[in-house]
């Protein structure tokens, strides 16, 4: 059964954390919206490469997702944090009891900064930590608590996405895809 994420971007993301998990999902056959909240379907990332996003947030505001997921990257996760309607999807998303998350430093500055990390652990990249009010299990690469699933940074993205894989579909559709990245 195909899965619906939604994979939010902005000027300042992370590009190889977003394009991680955009990849790996897709590779598992999910269907993958990267929604840009910058305003304009093209975005510079973090490290200057240009990124075409499918679709902007305004269109996502009213769609169900099995899963919202963010890269970091600064300042795309200040961006991210800002966007209102993108707070709006979070919420929802954690109101219907669905899978969301976050790698690097959106876990500290999206997540907590929006409440949505109460009375779940969760880790962030380091240099973010001390935003965090949990600080049980920060030197986890991944740390999935019920339905939220963070990671530390661009080191973890791929881990972090089969672990992505893992909670949507099963062991055997992330350790099948595992494979076909010859993990």
């Amino acid at each position: 059964m195909e899965k619906s994420v939604l994979v939010p971007v902005a000027d300042g993301t992370e590009e190889l954390e977003a394009v991680a998990i955009i990849d790996v999902l897709r590779r598992a056959g999910a269907a993958v919206t990267m929604a840009s909240v910058s305003g304009d379907r093209q975005i510079t990332a973090s490290r200057g490469v240009v990124i075409v996003a499918d679709d902007l947030i305004e269109a996502c505001v009213e769609k169900d997702y099995d899963l919202v997921v963010l890269p970091g990257g600064i300042p795309g996760a200040q961006n991210l944090r800002d966007s209102d309607l993108l707070k709006q999807i979070l919420i929802r998303q954690r109101e219907k009891e669905r899978l969301y998350g976050a790698i690097c430093a959106s876990p500290a500055i999206v997540l907590e900064h929006h409440g949505l990390l109460a009375g779940h652990q969760a880790t962030c990249h380091p240099g973010f930590t001390d935003g965090l009010s949990d600080k049980t299990r920060i030197d986890e690469p991944v740390v999935m608590d019920g339905t939220c699933l963070t990671s530390r940074g661009a080191g973890t993205a791929v881990m972090f996405a089969l672990a992505l894989v893992e909670r949507l579909y099963s062991k055997d559709k992330r350790d099948e895809v595992a494979g076909s990245l010859a993990i």
